[in-house]
């Protein structure tokens, strides 16, 4: 049986997902972000118990149709942009649309409707997130981020990080090395 939970990001929310499937003695085939899949059928009460011990963890059990494609929509967006090496080579839409094997129109009509923001605001979002943490890490210049995102120029990544964040990737990374120096000082 398979259930979609809402805001699994991060591999400290398939732990505790995990810690509260071996509570209820349920047996997970996988637990992958947003996404479990477990042997057994939930009893209406193991649903329960389930969606309030996820709530107290800020996660949610999903119900819903459209909040569990949006959901997966996200996910395939999430795991695309953070935790792949190098963004896929075909337009976001195909590869959405591929992965989830329903119609781009259907898929991006139903996030906005839902999410009152388009998918290619989520990717950008989601891509100037990663630039972040990728400047932050300091291991990438500005043009090897600017390819593995997949990104047309290094001046078309500029542009879109100021447009979002209102900083330039420089300013950014200034202002991360400052506090170091700061954090230095105070020590």
């Amino acid at each position: 049986m398979k259930l979609y939970i809402k805001y699994m990001v991060s591999s400290r929310c398939k732990m505790m997902v995990k810690e509260e499937l071996k509570r209820l003695k349920l047996h997970y085939i996988v637990v992958d972000l947003g996404i479990v899949e477990i042997l057994e059928d939930l009893m209406p009460e193991q649903r329960e118990q389930l969606k309030i011990a996820l709530l107290k963890s800020g996660l949610e059990l999903m119900d819903d149709k459209k909040a569990i494609l949006i959901e997966k929509i996200k996910d395939v967006i999430i795991k695309m942009v953070r935790y792949s090496d190098e963004m896929p080579k075909i337009n976001f839409s195909d590869f959405i649309s591929e992965k989830l094997g329903y119609d781009y129109t259907y898929l991006a009509n139903t996030f906005s409707d839902v999410k009152g923001v388009t998918i290619e605001h989520f990717i950008i979002a989601q891509k100037i997130e990663r630039v972040k943490e990728l400047l932050l890490y300091d291991e990438l210049n500005l043009t090897q981020i600017s390819y593995m995102l997949n990104y047309s120029s290094v001046a078309h990544l500029s542009q879109q990080f100021k447009k979002v964040t209102g900083l330039t990737p420089t300013f950014f990374k200034e202002l991360k090395n400052k506090k170091n120096i700061l954090d230095d000082n105070c020590e």
